[in-house]
């Protein structure tokens, strides 16, 4: 099934999307330094199975989509403007949100501020978002104020899309195996005059936050949560059985928890995905008939 490139928000996002466009849309939100190609595997599976349509955004500053201008951070709750004004663009008062780490925090600050806008959630090993202790606060601000005092770094260039993935699969944040990372390089590289390639990401993504939510903050926000709420965790993922992970699974009340076999990105890792879907599949289809009461 061959998406859709979707431009959103004006021309300021990219998106893909897969399915018709008269049936019921998902929005899907990938993960930090990710792109919308982190659901090509996932995406046209949930669209024939549940005859529905998923629209991918790549988030400002990542895949496609436009980067923001000089001085402007990319705080974690600014993506939520991303989603909003794709809701614009797409004409949706209210949608379902299918969200990976990072995108599952935006998700869940979607949920908790705007819950109005957010019908049900459905997260990909990641829950909240990344929280710093209240006494740790004025070192977080120093992180923050020196590196985005220091000058980007210009793009990495690479030969071809194999050393592309080499180093993303070398140099990754989380653990990802090669054929996992090949679409989200893939998508995520421009060809430059010379022969080589380039990432499109905005290199100001790799500063220290500012600022972040302390960890009452975080809970306070999940406790906030109206909608149904799945997660899909993997076992050799990074949410498990961490004091923090167990402190917010419990302020999130209706959670349905499942622990598949798989890592952070199991929803590209091929063994993975069959039970990704049925997990989700099955989740929908009981909600649907009530099962799951909102």
């Amino acid at each position: 099934m061959t998406p859709t490139e979707l431009h959103l928000a004006e021309g300021r996002l990219a998106a893909l999307a897969w399915g018709k466009p008269d049936a019921p849309t998902w929005l899907a939100l990938h993960g930090w330094l990710d792109n919308a190609a982190s659901f090509s595997r996932l995406a046209p599976l949930l669209v024939e199975r549940l005859g529905i349509r998923i629209v991918v955004l790549d988030f400002a500053g990542h895949g496609r989509s436009r980067r923001h201008p000089p001085g402007v951070d990319y705080a974690i709750w600014d993506y939520c403007h991303d989603v909003l004004d794709a809701m614009v663009s797409l004409e949706l008062e209210s949608a379902p949100l299918l969200a990976h780490s990072m995108g599952a925090g935006v998700a869940c600050l979607l949920a908790a501020a705007l819950p109005e806008r957010v019908e049900r959630l459905m997260l990909i090993d990641g829950l909240g978002t990344l929280s710093t202790p209240g006494d740790d606060t004025a070192q977080q601000l120093r992180r923050g104020l020196l590196g985005h005092r220091r000058r980007s770094s210009p793009s990495p260039r690479y030969a071809d899309l194999e050393s592309a993935v080499a180093a993303r699969v070398a140099g990754g944040v989380t653990p990802i195996d090669a054929d996992s990372a090949w679409p989200l390089v893939e998508r995520n590289l421009e060809p430059l005059e010379d022969g080589h390639v380039r990432l499109r990401t905005d290199g100001r993504l790799l500063r220290p936050s500012l600022v972040r939510f302390c960890p009452e903050q975080v809970v306070g926000m999940l406790a906030a949560i109206e909608a149904p709420t799945l997660l899909i965790e993997g076992d050799r993922g990074i949410l498990g059985e961490r004091e923090g992970a167990r402190q917010n699974r419990a302020a999130l009340k209706g959670l349905e928890r499942r622990v598949l076999q798989g890592g952070h990105h199991l929803h590209l890792e091929r063994e993975a995905l069959a039970e990704v879907v049925g997990s989700i599949a099955q989740w929908w289809q009981m909600a649907a008939t009530g099962v799951v009461e909102k």
